[in-house]
C-alpha cells in the first residue's frame, strides 16, 4: 500500500518514530493522522510537515483503554477512513525484575499490549468491510528476544508479536495486511522516557540510545516497509541483528552472551 493518498493514523507520534514517520509520510503524500497525549505538541509536529494542511490532530491517552473505541470514530471521521494504522505509542523500561514492582508491569501492559490491541479492534471492522487495510505496529528487537533490564518491556512486544501474527493469519484472505516493525537502537528520548522499578521515568539518555540510528533514518526504511507490505522487518545496527541471527540459529550460545551483558 504506497503512502500517497492514502490516510495513515500515527500514534506516539509527539516525538521520535512516531514524529519522524509523520514527516516521511507526509513527504511522501500521504493524509496523516497524528496522535499522543500533550496535543499542544501535536500541532507543533504538524507545523514542522511539508505539507501541514494534509495532516490532523487528535490527542489520544494510550492508557485510557476505554476511550479507545470511540477515538478510532474519531479519526475515521477526519478524512473519511483509516487506511493504515501504525501502533507506535508506549513506554519502554529500565530496571531489574527484582526491583519492578507489578504494578509498572501493569502499567506497561495496558499501554503497550492493551492500548495498541484496542485501538486494532475497533478500527478492524471498518478495514475488513472495505476489504483492505494495514496495521503497522512497532515492536522492539526486546519483542524477539529478552535481555537485562527490559523484562516487563520485552514481555508487552513479545505479546504484541503473538497477537498480530494471529491477526494475520486470520484475515490475510479479507485483505488486511499486518507488518510488525522491530528496533535497535534509535537515537530518541525512549529511555529518558524509560520506567524505573518504581515507575518513576529513569531521566537520563542511555549511551546505546544516544548513537542508534537517526529517526529520519530509520522513519525511510519504516515507509519503504509499510509500501512494500513487508510482514517484519529488522530495523537495526549490527550488533542487534546479530543477536536476532543467534537467538534463532545458535540459542543456547546467545544465551550465555546475554547473560554476560552489563546490567544497565
Amino acid at each position: 500500500m504506497k503512502l500517497r493518498d492514502n490516510i495513515i493514523w500515527i500514534t506516539g507520534a509527539s516525538s521520535g518514530i512516531g514524529e519522524a514517520l509523520a514527516y516521511e509520510a507526509c513527504r511522501r503524500g500521504a493524509k496523516v493522522i497524528i496522535s499522543a497525549r500533550r496535543e499542544s505538541v501535536l500541532n507543533e509536529v504538524k507545523s514542522k510537515c511539508s505539507h501541514p494542511e494534509n495532516v490532523m490532530v487528535l490527542a489520544l491517552d494510550l492508557e485510557k483503554t476505554e476511550d479507545l473505541t470511540s477515538k478510532v470514530d474519531e479519526a475515521q471521521k477526519l478524512f473519511g477512513k483509516v487506511d493504515i494504522l501504525v501502533n507506535n505509542g508506549g513506554l519502554s523500561q529500565r530496571s531489574l525484575t527484582r526491583d519492578t514492582g507489578l504494578d509498572v508491569d501493569e502499567r506497561l501492559m495496558k499501554i503497550n499490549y492493551i492500548g495498541s490491541v484496542g485501538l486494532t479492534k475497533a478500527a478492524l471492522p471498518e478495514m475488513l468491510k472495505r476489504g483492505s487495510g494495514h496495521i503497522v505496529t512497532v515492536s522492539s528487537m526486546v519483542g524477539k528476544f529478552g535481555t537485562p533490564m527490559r523484562s516487563s518491556y520485552a514481555a508487552t512486544k513479545h505479546a504484541l508479536h503473538g497477537f498480530m501474527d494471529s491477526l494475520r493469519a486470520e484475515e490475510a484472505r479479507n485483505g488486511l495486511v499486518v507488518t510488525m516493525v522491530c528496533p535497535g537502537f534509535v537515537a530518541t528520548d525512549v529511555s529518558k522516557n524509560a520506567l524505573t522499578g518504581d515507575g518513576t521515568a529513569q531521566g537520563t539518555m542511555d549511551t546505546q540510545t544516544a548513537t542508534g540510528i537517526q529517526p529520519d533514518e530509520f522513519a525511510r526504511c519504516m515507509a519503504d516497509a509499510i509500501e512494500n507490505d513487508t510482514p517484519e522487518i529488522a530495523i537495526a545496527g549490527f550488533k542487534e541483528k546479530l543477536g536476532l541471527f543467534l537467538t534463532r540459529f545458535c540459542p543456547s550460545l546467545f544465551r550465555k552472551l546475554v547473560q554476560k551483558m552489563a546490567v544497565t
